[in-house]
Order: C-alpha cells, then sequence, then structure tokens
C-alpha cells in the first residue's frame, strides 16, 4: 500500500520504498503506456498488487504499478468452465464474481487478500495432497513486455512458455488478465478439531492422503495439533454454515482479538507465553461446518505477523516438523506463534515450490514486533538439510547459486527472461538476489 508522503510498505511492514513514480493504471492500454514511457526514461517498473508478500519481490524503487483499479471478471467460457480476470482483482472477490456463473475457484489459500496476479505469481498455495497451487489452475495469461507490447500465451499461442509465466515471480513481464480453469462450484463440509499431536504425526501420511484438504497448527509449549479436515461435497448439498454469532466469537474475539493480546503480552514477558498458547489451544480448533468452498478455505487473518514457509518433499514432513520441536525445547525460545503444516500435489510449473514431488509445507511464523532472526535462521538450516525450497513471498536467504540446485528448470526460466527482458526492466534488488543479474 502506497501512504501518505510516496512511502510504499508491505502488509507486514518488512519492505518499504519512496518510489520515483507511481501511477494507477485502469486498462491494459494504460499499462503499455506506462511501460513504454518507463523505458524512455530508464526507469525499472514493479507491479504490485496487494503487498501481502514478506519478501521484496514487489519492491519498486522506480515505477510503481498499483494494479487495484485494473481489476474484476473480463469473460467467462462457460463451455470449458474458464474465467477471465484483470491482473489486480483480489481473491476475495473472486468466489462472488464466479458465483453468479456456477463456477468456482479449484483450490484456495487460507488468505484471499491478495490480487490474483501477485498470488500467481509467488507461489500461493492452500492444501490438499490432490491439489496443486493456485498457478496450477492458470491456463492462459496476457502480460505486457518489456517492450510494452502484449503476449498472450496460451495452449495455442506460446504454450511452451506457459510453465514460466504461470508463476514467473513478477520477471518476465505485468500481468494484466489471466485466465483460470475452474470447477463447479461445490460445498465443503469441515471438520476442524483438537488432537493429541503425537497421534497426527504417527498418522500424517495417511491423513494427508485420504482427504480432500488436509491440515494442522501446533502451537510450541503444547502437545494439542489443531486439525483442519475439509471434504468436497456437490453444490446441491446441504449447507450448515456457522451462526453468525458463533462465526464472530470464534474468529474475531479469539482467533483474532485474543491471539493478538497473547502476542502482545508474549513480546513483553515471553514466560507468559506457554500458558497463555495452552490456553488458546482449549479456547479454538473445535467445530464442525458445512458451506460454500470459499467460506470455508479462506478466514479473516487481522494479528500482523511475519512468516518464513518452506516447501519439502512430503515424506520428510514429520522428520523436518521433529527437528523444528526439538530446536524450540531445546533452545528454550518462547514461540507465539503456530506452527503451519500442509501439503500439495506435485506440479511441472518451473519455479512452483511443489515442482516434481509430491510436497508438504511448513510454514513459521512471528508476532510483528518480534526478531524472528534466530529463530527463522536455524528453522531454515533444518529445511534446507531436507531438500527444501523457499516460498518465494516469504521470508528466506537463497541466492540464485543455491536455487538453481533446488530447481530442475531454473536455467530454462532465467533463459526465457533473457528473452523478455534482456534488459532487466523488470528487476529489483531482491529478483537480483534469486535469480541472478
Amino acid at each position: 500500500m502506497t501512504r501518505p508522503g510516496g512511502v510504499w510498505q508491505n502488509w507486514a511492514r518488512t519492505e518499504s520504498v519512496r518510489p520515483q513514480l507511481v501511477e494507477f493504471p485502469r486498462t491494459v492500454e494504460a499499462v503499455q503506456r506506462a511501460v513504454r514511457s518507463a523505458a524512455g526514461r530508464g526507469m525499472r517498473v514493479k507491479a504490485v498488487g496487494a503487498g501481502h508478500s514478506f519478501t521484496g519481490i514487489a519492491v519498486a524503487p522506480g515505477l510503481l504499478l498499483d494494479l487495484s483499479d485494473l481489476s474484476g471478471l473480463v469473460r467467462v467460457d462457460h463451455e470449458r468452465a474458464r474465467a477471465t480476470f484483470r491482473a489486480g482483482t483480489r481473491l476475495h472477490d473472486v468466489p462472488r464474481l464466479l458465483a453468479r456463473h456456477g463456477l468456482a475457484m479449484q483450490n484456495l489459500g487460507d488468505i484471499d487478500r491478495q490480487s490474483i496476479a501477485g498470488a500467481v505469481s509467488t507461489g500461493t498455495h492452500g492444501t490438499g495432497a490432490g491439489f496443486g497451487g493456485i498457478a496450477t489452475q492458470i491456463v492462459a495469461v496476457t502480460l505486457v513486455t518489456a517492450a510494452g507490447d502484449l503476449l498472450v500465451v496460451d495452449e495455442t499461442s506460446d504454450a511452451d512458455l506457459l510453465p514460466a509465466v504461470a508463476l514467473s515471480l513478477g520477471a518476465l513481464g505485468v500481468l494484466v488478465e489471466i485466465t483460470v480453469q475452474c470447477v463447479p462450484a461445490f460445498v465443503l463440509h469441515a471438520v476442524e478439531h483438537p488432537e493429541p499431536l503425537d497421534g497426527v504425526l504417527d498418522s500424517l501420511g495417511d491423513r494427508a492422503s485420504s482427504a480432500d484438504h488436509f491440515e494442522f497448527y501446533w502451537f510450541p509449549h503444547t502437545d494439542v495439533a489443531l486439525t483442519k479436515t475439509n471434504s468436497r461435497l456437490p453444490e446441491s448439498a446441504v449447507r450448515r454454515p456457522l451462526p453468525v454469532v458463533g462465526r464472530w466469537v470464534d474468529e474475531t474475539l479469539l482467533a483474532n482479538g485474543l491471539f493478538r493480546a497473547v502476542c502482545a503480552a508474549g513480546t513483553v514477558a515471553p514466560a507468559v507465553t506457554p500458558p497463555l498458547s495452552r490456553l488458546a489451544v482449549r479456547l479454538t480448533g473445535d467445530r464442525e461446518y458445512t458451506d460454500r468452498s470459499s467460506e470455508v478455505f479462506t478466514q479473516s487473518r487481522t494479528v500482523r505477523f511475519v512468516e518464513m514457509e518452506y516447501a519439502l518433499p512430503a515424506d520428510a514432513v514429520r522428520a523436518v516438523f521433529d527437528e523444528i520441536r526439538a530446536l524450540i525445547h531445546a533452545r528454550g525460545w518462547r514461540i507465539s506463534f503456530p506452527i503451519e503444516v500442509r501439503f500439495a500435489a506435485a506440479d511441472d510449473l518451473w519455479l512452483s515450490t511443489a515442482h516434481g514431488r509430491a510436497t508438504g509445507y511448513i510454514a513459521v511464523h512471528r508476532y510483528f514486533r518480534d526478531r524472528p532472526g534466530e529463530y527463522f535462521a536455524a528453522v531454515e538450516q533444518i529445511m534446507l538439510a531436507h531438500g527444501g525450497r523457499p516460498h518465494w513471498g516469504k521470508m528466506h536467504t537463497l541466492d540464485a547459486s543455491a536455487l538453481r540446485e533446488r530447481y530442475p528448470r531454473f536455467d530454462d526460466f532465467v533463459a526465457v527472461r533473457d528473452r523478455l527482458d534482456p534488459d532487466r526492466m523488470f528487476q529489483n534488488a531482491y529478483l537480483e538476489r534469486v535469480l541472478g543479474g
């Protein structure tokens, strides 16, 4: 978001910049004009969505293109169940736009504040061992190249580029339109239940493979896993949504209000974190309901935090989790934020964290007023030792040399970048670090 005084900062307050110029294009043609103008002035360009990445991937020292006004549904192909959106469309608006056509996105993450372009460009994902990240749902894109031209990539035009442009880190051009392969609208039966942590870990592989969507949270200093299991049902299934008051108590009063107080108290007096975490798991995470898919996949998260997440071979998740748990105990850290464990199917996108392997994700967080450095650094070393790949939009320390070893198609992606942006108009410090100059 751009604040008074012309300073842009991301949601987590980990990155900020004062761009030379900020524009708010409302049309594809306006994006083309802005890119051509910037090229003539020797100015670098970065497109920005909701600013929900924790890294510097969207930092724009030159021209910042805020795509908030480039939003909405462009068209629907009912025969093929495909919908084309303008790049700045927020994910939380997508279900409403699709519902009138009887469609839904196949899978979503648990936060929907991002723009659709930002979500696919950073590899945002949900959970479900049989489902890929959001970028795997993309069947066509239109982007503005460094020359200001339009490049359409779909199954009939430059199809070989789709595995690169569907998850591009914003390095290949400015996404202006994105076509999503949708599914018929559906509902989810959600069961959220606290369970003994060791029992969940012992059955982790079976739990992940047998459910449509499974994940769990673990508050350090407790022996309880807060599990979430979602089963897909046809749209005609009977809905039993959460009562309005009950949902407000669970998600606003407890999950956000109480949790914010726990985090703030732990920052001032770390010793109170363990008992408050044990209280939190007793008060939350036990409910069952059936509702529209988007109402179940996503939740409101108002407590500000910073995050690091790594993708691991699915069969390594248990060992890594055990090492992290032992690390926290050995160091005597007081960690107020839960650790999140999710799963995804293998895919063939060149820079996808799930490229070529069934994947499990482990995410660690800290309250935004806490210093994450020592905790994140130690956890990162565990992740790396087990073949981990960092989420592109979340905090990590890897550079191009380290990432090249973890992505078989890394150099193929760089070759496409050399072709589409030879002068690095869309580069910033983060992209220079993770992709090279």
